[in-house]
């Protein structure tokens, strides 16, 4: 028998005093109830979970850049702030793009052809060829296609960053404007505390 089961108090002889106590015909196999019944244990256990929202574990201090912003602040940001990337947003602090390592990479004439060992030889200034790619900043981010809310909650933010295979989301409000970022280490900082 399931352990969610057992835990509940309910046996295999249970389910079928049940099934017998119906007075009528039902459709239904005792692996059948069986089933519904565990997908229903879990449905309800996600109900009765603590809903944790975005908005109480997002980072609220972000660095952001612009457009315009040139390689060498883009590096120098992310190295100081020990983040993975960064969000671009317009004049208004709407999110345009976000910024990561592996764009830098890619900047630097590192695409992802490259290997670790290419990056120390550039770094102790060994030329390397480097393949033709977009200059600017613009050129390099990723759009943001997506961003998340702050009434979300985080077990879907949770499912995206895992579906998309992507370390954080910027957070909007209904202009669009940025007002904070979600990373994987604020969830499971959340987790631990719930």
């Amino acid at each position: 028998m399931d352990e969610e089961l057992k835990r509940c108090g309910i046996s295999d002889e249970d389910l079928r005093a049940a099934l017998k106590e119906m007075r009528g015909y039902v459709d239904v196999t005792e692996d059948d109830l069986m089933r519904i019944y565990r997908i229903a244990l879990r449905h309800a256990g996600r109900r009765a979970a603590p809903r944790i929202l975005v908005r109480d574990v997002m980072t609220k201090a972000i660095v952001t850049v612009t457009a315009d912003a040139d390689f060498t602040t883009v590096t120098n940001l992310l190295s100081e702030h020990r983040i993975s990337g960064l969000p671009v947003v317009d004049e208004a602090g709407r999110v345009i793009g976000v910024v990561t390592e592996a764009d830098v990479l890619s900047m630097a004439g590192m695409g992802k052809e490259r290997t670790f060992k290419d990056i120390i030889r550039q770094l102790l200034g060994e030329p390397l060829p480097r393949p033709k790619q977009g200059g600017s900043l613009r050129d390099a981010m990723g759009s943001p296609d997506i961003t998340t809310v702050p009434d979300a909650d985080i077990r879907e933010v949770a499912a995206t960053l895992d579906e998309k295979r992507i370390k954080s989301l910027p957070v909007v409000d209904d202009a669009g404007r940025l007002i904070g970022v979600i990373s994987r280490a604020d969830i499971v900082r959340a987790i631990g505390v719930a």
